[in-house]
């Protein structure tokens, strides 16, 4: 019998710890990422699922379930704000969060911060939630495209999550529906940041297994290199079964006994992936995530920054296009000007003729003309001699070109 639900995670091949966790259980299903560059990002998003984990049972309506899974975000963030406090090394950690509870024919889902809510039907992919981070507002009003948002230099600004740094968090709570044949992904952004959409949505559509599903997913985030941690929880909706899966499933920094201790943010690159993808590896080293409060002098700042860098991009952009059109131009005029030094004999006009430059034009312009235009009719010349001038013969200069003429008039003659 396939998997229906599962879920998993991997460090990647870059991070030294993995700062992502995840929870798949009979109703409730949450992914979390760490906020990377911050000690004790691995901390957060533990503490954040096994904060969570507790509501995991059944509710009469999801509106209930909703409100509880809200209630228990808020309890995370409150129990991240206490952390802190004991330990004042971890300042400034936090996580995002994205997860829903099954009630029946309907999902209570909560969300904040970038990690994703999909839903596939019907062979397509929809995204459900919305991303908490500073590219994300610069799309909605119509700044940026999305193609833009995936490698703007601020794409690492999260504008909500779960931490010491926001008393009371805006939470996204919403319920909606689901039907036989669904199926869910939750996943942070170290799936998303490195998969296209497409290569999700063809890995869900033609592998129904969960297990071997969400396997793919995390090869094709190492295949790309896996910058990033990555955690995915697939939930598949069957009339005739429950989407639980058998036992709690604690994955990624949720799995793994907590340690306050400070550990390195990277590592070195790995060789295989260095050789594998050389270029991706150089690239694509995500930026640490990292929160900014969602406040209109903030954003003011950061779109006025934006707007320096894209007109930064444009002159440099202009200066670079100048600057190669100049040694393009300067190339062809000294190019030019040497083949102005050559000559060779030839015909014009069915007489022999000099002619200074080359042979070879350059597209629908010539690059010789004739000097001088001999009275010897290309015609009263020996055989082997006409199809000599008229396959032309090259001079080392003028001079030259005009020995070779007294040569060709002492054949004539």
């Amino acid at each position: 019998m396939t998997t229906l639900s599962w879920a998993g995670s991997h460090v990647g091949r870059i991070r030294a710890n993995n700062q992502d966790s995840g929870y798949a259980g009979s109703h409730l299903f949450v992914v979390a990422d760490g906020m990377g560059g911050h000690a004790g990002g691995d901390v957060a998003s533990a503490l954040a699922i096994q904060s969570i984990a507790h509501i995991d049972r059944e509710f009469d309506s999801p509106e209930e379930a909703e409100e509880a899974l809200a209630s228990a975000l808020l309890e995370a963030n409150k129990e991240l704000a206490e952390t802190v406090f004991e330990h004042p090394e971890l300042t400034g950690m936090g996580t995002t969060v994205s997860g829903f509870v099954r009630v029946g024919d309907q999902l209570a889902l909560a969300h904040i911060g970038d990690s994703r809510i999909y839903r596939w039907r019907d062979h397509e992919l929809t995204q459900i939630t919305k991303d908490h981070t500073f590219v994300q507002r610069l799309v909605d009003s119509g700044r940026i495209t999305e193609e833009e948002a995936a490698t703007h230099p601020r794409r690492s600004v999260l504008m909500r999550v779960l931490g010491d740094v926001d008393i009371t968090p805006e939470i996204d709570t919403m319920v909606v529906d689901t039907q036989p044949g669904d199926r869910w992904l939750l996943c942070s952004d170290g799936l998303t940041g490195y998969v296209p959409e497409s290569e999700i949505a063809s890995v869900l559509s033609r592998q129904p297994d969960a297990a071997e599903a969400g396997q793919q997913l995390i090869e094709a985030t190492l295949e790309n290199g896996a910058p990033d941690n990555v955690t995915i929880v697939i939930v598949g909706v069957d009339a005739g079964r429950p989407s639980g899966v058998p036992q709690p499933s604690l994955v990624g920094a949720a799995g793994a006994p907590l340690s306050y201790s400070p550990v390195a943010a990277k590592r070195s690159l790995r060789i295989p992936a260095m050789l594998l993808h050389p270029i991706r590896a150089a690239i694509t080293d995500p930026e640490d995530e990292h929160f900014e409060p969602e406040s209109e002098e903030f954003l003011r700042e950061l779109i006025a920054e934006d707007r320096r860098r894209r007109i930064r991009r444009r002159i440099t952009w202009s200066v670079g296009i100048v600057l190669v059109v100049g040694i393009i131009v300067a190339a062809l005029t000294a190019g030019y000007q040497w083949t102005q030094t050559r000559y060779f004999v030839g015909t014009a006009d069915g007489n022999v003729a000099i002619y200074q430059g080359v042979q070879q034009d350059l597209g629908p312009f010539p690059l010789s003309s004739v000097v001088v235009e001999t009275p010897i009719a290309v015609d009263e010349l020996p055989d082997f001699t006409r199809r000599s001038v008229e396959a032309t013969i090259n001079a080392d200069s003028l001079s030259d070109a005009y020995r070779i003429i007294e040569r060709l008039t002492d054949v004539v003659d």
